[in-house]
């Protein structure tokens, strides 16, 4: 299963030559060229979630804004391949102390969201929990008890494990921190137990600054349960010394 996670970066016209109606078609073709299986998205504007949508007509979306659990705010969305998934159920809670309406919690700036979906794939039968989130980039209290609330619903989600779970998102959070470390007690992070070295540079936050340095490593895939992480990397397609996103995607291919 080929899996990326990728900040699109919201669409506003204030990024000019950056902005989305210049990027669009580019993160779609992305998304095709690597074969994408599940795709988790952030930063996903309602116009935007129109224009994915229009370009991966072989992808389901799953997904609600995080401002009123409807189509406002931005979205983290889930896409699937039809062809290859059946979707078992669905849904969406908030990274707060009540995550089951649309709230902000502890010392967040804004509603943060995860949207989660149980599929089964058609020729193996098997099932597999996603989860796709961004955490806030303010609150840091919101960080460390969003990881350990993605834990715990990762473990209800699972039936305490019966089916292996994909994690992934934008976790403004860096390795060595403490919210990452509390999801490295329960999930294995696949960058760190891929069998082939992984491509990229460490970072995967540019800022579309094409003279990054590129030490900035905030978006992440974690796993629970059995899988091999054939592949792993972070993508730097770019042209004309312009990236698609002010992050790079993160790839992997699972077994």
């Amino acid at each position: 299963m080929n899996v990326m996670s990728y900040n699109i970066r919201l669409n506003t016209p204030s990024d000019g030559d950056n902005a989305w109606p210049n990027r669009k078609g580019w993160v779609v073709d992305m998304i095709k060229f690597y074969q994408v299986s599940i795709l988790g998205t952030q930063e996903v504007l309602p116009d935007q979630l129109e224009d994915l949508k229009k370009g991966l007509p072989h992808m389901t979306q799953i997904g609600v804004g995080r401002k009123d659990g409807k189509s406002g705010g931005e979205f983290s969305a889930i896409f699937f391949d039809t062809q290859q998934y059946k979707m078992l159920n669905s849904g969406t809670f908030w990274l707060s102390e009540t995550p089951e309406k649309p709230s902000t919690g502890w010392d967040a700036a804004l509603p943060r969201i995860c949207t989660w979906a149980i599929l089964k794939h058609k020729s193996t039968k098997r099932t597999v929990v996603v989860m796709n989130t961004h955490y806030d980039h303010i609150g840091q209290e919101a960080r460390v008890e969003s990881s350990k609330l993605l834990i715990k619903k990762s473990q209800e989600l699972s039936q305490n494990g019966k089916y292996p779970v994909i994690l992934m998102g934008d976790f403004n959070t860096q390795p060595q921190d403490k919210p990452v470390q509390i999801l490295n007690e329960y999930y294995q992070n696949t960058r760190q137990i891929s069998l082939t070295n992984p491509l990229g540079p460490i970072g995967t936050w540019e800022a579309f600054d094409y003279n990054s340095p590129l030490d900035t490593h905030i978006d992440f895939i974690f796993t629970y349960g059995y899988f091999k992480v054939l592949r792993y990397a972070h993508i730097t397609e770019a042209r004309g010394q312009k990236f698609p996103s002010d992050h790079l995607p993160v790839f992997v291919e699972l077994q």
